[in-house]
């Protein structure tokens, strides 16, 4: 077994250390979530906090580690007979991204099951974590059903496998640590609530830090063994600190006074449920016995806020975590204790704080905030009427300022027709391992989902040829059915967006940038990749490959520049070229391609006839796609639904994306080549 780092050695990094250690003082925090950039120590810290955890005493033999002092009464090897534990040190188990769910939970022998009543249980990681640490680096790409049963177990501190009418329990008590790289995309909010802490980790920009940390490293590197022993005395001391915080622990006062302040802080900060007040509790509890004290006080409940209730604030997958510490001071201020004084003088206009911003407020605040026309700084052509850059006169004019989006709406529902096999997601029909059962094949490798009636059907010809006696069915391994079912899959939405001249008036910019937000937002619930492609002037570029993060696309988007001409044709290829090399990298997620456009085409020899072969290029491939016309005014000339027909898509207008609008219904988009 190699080396670990040792936990102590690790440079900076206070917020994730500190969050590792309250769990493994108190591990009813509830885990905790570490987001951020590559390379910062992450799965290192995860990996050496294992040598920090005290020793456990299990029942020999005993595959799900119950204590002998309190065996667990519904353990699969059980009941287990008094005797003498046997110790070992804490296990890290590691969940890989491509588990599968019998991996995680274990499995079920269904044959066994079946013929003889007998309950024949694999464990999965989920019992091998069991007074340890679940390590899961990248949750935030593991599938979302993987993740529920992940956090259902963490949450009720058992793990439940049920199949067919046959159940199994296991306790499945574990530290459960998360790392994440939020470029990489988002955790739903609820999942992100499921967590207790979350910290957010950064390389050091402090040269002599940096230096500090390559030299352990290479130290490391050269010779562990020698390494881990020069912190030995430092890990031992750690270690001891950890088992005198656990000892503590249950003796340590939350006062009225301190969980008054903890209430007002969730109230104040508008966190969904009562989750996040229970974690700040018990944070705040464990940071308390971490200081060696056995009372809470206003301190604790400061640094539990901060590691608590940033990710419990997010309302959609644009807004980054982050509280203001300003507002959080003046909300403790006010829920304690008050102290009657007279002399005091009047606070002036600073003394009521600022709720709307503090050293806290995430830096993209003020994105939403467009400076008026004619302040310093200005471009004169966006100064012009909101019809001018519609003009012929005006399409090639000069660039535009970037505009803010309009606020978003809840779009009408768009999917890929068909029955595809993509990723589990929420959009488009697909067959799945969730959903409503369909019907039966034979299984090809381990049976996961059973099918009883063909299953049945399959073998009761068969029971007298295998001599059956009594009231079991005789089953064999071929007579067992997988069952087939269908659900929804997350599909890659492509947006080819117009940010040429004729797009450029600031209203109407603005429409179409939160038409685009809205429709990614739409995709970040389905569970969809999403790629941006823009195009203007003489040429069009990949402004976002395709990717998991939503929030990426939507910050490009609104950084997205306008002017010049509108070269169609090299959108609609650009768009072709993502396509065909994202159908290398994961044939099985289908895509959808979202053209949002005015339909105009100009720049270059023939660009409308340029434009109508590009377009065809995607209907031969049968790309499911729609165009969003963002024509307005008294005159239309209708060039978007034409290039909706050349694509063999469908086209709506901006009123009609609206899931409120009565204008129209859109569902399936029509793919190309599908018969009428």
């Amino acid at each position: 077994m190699s080396t670990p780092y040792p936990f102590t050695a690790i440079v900076g990094q206070d917020d994730l250390r500190l969050g590792l250690l309250l769990n493994a003082v108190s591990p009813a925090v509830g885990g905790v979530l570490v987001r951020g950039e590559k390379g910062t120590a992450k799965s290192t810290a995860v990996r050496a906090l294992a040598a920090l955890m005290p020793e456990v005493s299990v029942v020999p033999g005993c595959r799900f580690s119950c204590d002998p002092v309190s065996p667990d009464p519904a353990c699969p090897d059980g009941p287990h007979a008094e005797a003498a534990g046997v110790s070992r040190a804490a296990r890290t188990v590691e969940l890989p991204v491509g588990a599968s769910e019998d991996r995680l939970v274990g499995a079920l022998d269904i044959e066994r099951a079946l013929s003889e009543g007998v309950k024949a249980f694999e464990p999965g990681l989920l019992a091998d974590a069991h007074r340890g640490i679940l390590y899961v680096d990248e949750v935030n790409l593991l599938h979302d059903h993987l993740v529920d049963l992940l956090l259902d177990a963490a949450a009720m501190g058992a793990s439940y496998v049920e199949r067919e009418g046959v159940s199994v329990r296991h306790a499945a008590r574990f530290l459960l640590v998360g790392t994440m790289n939020p470029e990489e995309g988002e955790l739903r909010p609820q999942l992100l609530d499921r967590f207790g802490l979350t910290v957010e980790v950064a390389a050091s920009r402090d040269t002599d830090e940096r230096v500090e940390v390559v030299r352990r490293r290479l130290a490391y590197d050269d010779a562990p063994e020698a390494f881990a022993a020069r912190w030995a005395e430092e890990e031992t001391a750690l270690r001891e600190r950890i088992a005198a915080a656990r000892a503590l622990l249950p003796r340590v006062v939350l006062g009225d006074a301190v969980l008054r302040q903890i209430a007002a802080t969730c109230a104040a900060f508008e966190v969904d449920g009562m989750r996040a007040d229970i974690v700040m509790a018990r944070t705040a509890t464990a940071l308390a016995a971490w200081a060696g004290r056995e009372e809470v006080t206003a301190d604790d409940v400061r640094q539990a806020a901060l590691l608590a209730l940033p990710h419990r604030r997010r309302r959609n997958p644009f807004d980054a975590p982050g509280l203001d510490e300003d507002k959080l001071d003046q909300t403790l201020d006010e829920a304690g204790p008050q102290e009657d004084n007279d002399d005091d003088p009047d606070p002036g206009p600073d003394g009521g704080g600022d709720a709307g911003g503090g050293d806290g407020v995430p830096p993209q605040a003020d994105g939403d905030h467009t400076p008026p026309q004619g302040s310093e700084g200005d471009d004169t052509p966006s100064q012009a009427p909101a019809s001018a850059p519609d003009a012929p006169g005006r399409s090639a004019g000069a660039e535009q300022r970037p505009v803010a989006a309009a606020e978003p709406f809840r779009t009408k529902m768009l999917s890929v027709p068909g029955l595809g096999e993509g990723a589990a997601g929420r959009r488009s029909r697909a067959r799945t391992a969730h959903g409503r059962t369909t019907g039966a094949v034979r299984p090809q490798g381990a049976l996961t989902k059973l099918h009883l009636s063909a299953t049945v059907q399959a073998a009761a010809p068969h029971q007298r040829a295998r001599g059956r006696s009594g009231r079991g069915l005789v089953v064999r391994r071929d007579d067992l059915r997988q069952a087939t079912r269908e659900g929804r899959e997350g599909n890659l939405v492509l947006f080819v967006v117009d940010a040429s001249g004729s797009m450029a008036a600031r209203q109407r910019m603005s429409a179409v940038k939160g038409a685009v937000l809205s429709l990614l937002l739409d995709a970040y619930q389905r569970r969809d990749k999403v790629g941006l492609v823009t195009f203007r002037g003489k040429e069009a570029e990949v402004a976002l490959p395709p990717t998991s993060s939503v929030d990426a696309a939507a910050s490009r988007l609104e950084s997205l520049p306008t002017g010049g001409r509108t070269p169609l044709a090299a959108g609609l290829l650009k768009a072709h070229d993502v396509l065909r090399v994202e159908r290398l990298r994961d044939p099985s997620r289908r895509p959808l391609l979202v053209v949002v456009t005015d339909g105009r085409a100009t720049g270059g020899p023939e660009p409308v006839a340029l434009a109508g072969r590009a377009a065809r290029l995607h209907q031969a491939e049968g790309t499911a796609s729609v165009v969003v016309d963002c024509e307005s005014g008294y005159v239309r000339l209708g060039l978007a639904g034409e290039l909706a027909r050349e694509l063999g898509g469908t086209a709506v207008t901006l009123d009609e994306l609206r899931a409120d609008s009565i204008a129209g219904l859109v569902k399936d988009v029509t793919a190309a080549g599908r018969a009428a």
